[in-house]
């Protein structure tokens, strides 16, 4: 049955099924009960999942017949990079939101609360660390290994005072002055242990040096991409 298909494909991609439902702007519960209950879902749902999860094979969704996946190519004009800690473990499957950082106004309300933001698409990547969310970027500070326009994708630090790994590449927010400086950077230890230092890729750039006081989201970078688009 189509619905019990579509629990597969939830399942095999290790999402919630809280969170399929809002990717599709479906009512709480209305796709986790019919596939519990074993019920039919409209043909407009099915419509949007098939537009929106670009991966599912159609033919093996309405017939059960073929792969569950499809191989697409989606990202054969992209270069991912993966920043990898020892301990990382990879994840088979999984989907990443994708945030537009102007529409969530910084990252702090997006930390603070990402289900109260809707993401502008999902990234489907296999074999990738565990991550949180994806933003754009901008700036120069991380080129040539990042430069504006590519997408990060990230893991959340919660206890930003006792989580840092020095010297991995970071994306953060800094409090200067009540404004919001959103920035990738390699994260350092300064002198005084009340600062941290800010090292940039880019040897244009100087290392500076804030106040982790003043550091209020902080995230480990653990893949990027670059679109590779001729123009």
């Amino acid at each position: 049955m189509v619905s019990a298909r579509v629990g597969k494909y939830i399942e095999a991609k290790g999402i919630s099924f809280y969170a399929f439902e809002n990717s599709l702007e479906a009512s709480r519960g209305s796709i986790s009960k019919a596939v519990k209950d074993g019920k039919s879902i409209g043909s407009n749902m099915l419509e949007k999942i098939l537009l929106l999860y670009n991966d599912l094979n159609p033919t093996w969704l309405l017939t059960g017949e073929g792969d569950m996946l499809l191989d697409n190519g989606a990202w054969q004009n992209s270069s991912i990079n993966t920043y990898r800690l020892k301990t990382d473990t990879s994840v088979e499957s999984q989907q990443i939101p994708l945030y537009n950082l102007e529409a969530v106004a910084g990252l702090v309300p997006l930390f603070g609360d990402n289900k109260a933001f809707q993401p502008v698409d999902h990234i489907m990547i296999p074999h990738l660390p565990k991550c949180d969310g994806a933003v754009y970027i901008t700036g120069d500070s991380m080129y040539p290994l990042l430069k504006s326009g590519d997408i990060v994708m990230y893991k959340e630090i919660n206890d930003i005072a006792n989580s840092i790994f020095w010297g991995e590449m970071y994306l953060l927010s800094v409090d200067m002055g009540g404004e919001e400086y959103i920035t990738v950077k390699y994260v350092q230890k300064a002198e005084d242990n009340h600062y941290i230092k800010l090292v940039s890729e880019n040897k244009h750039h100087q290392d500076k040096e804030v106040p982790l006081a003043q550091v209020k989201a902080l995230a480990l970078v653990k893949a990027s991409i670059r679109i590779n688009a001729m123009t």
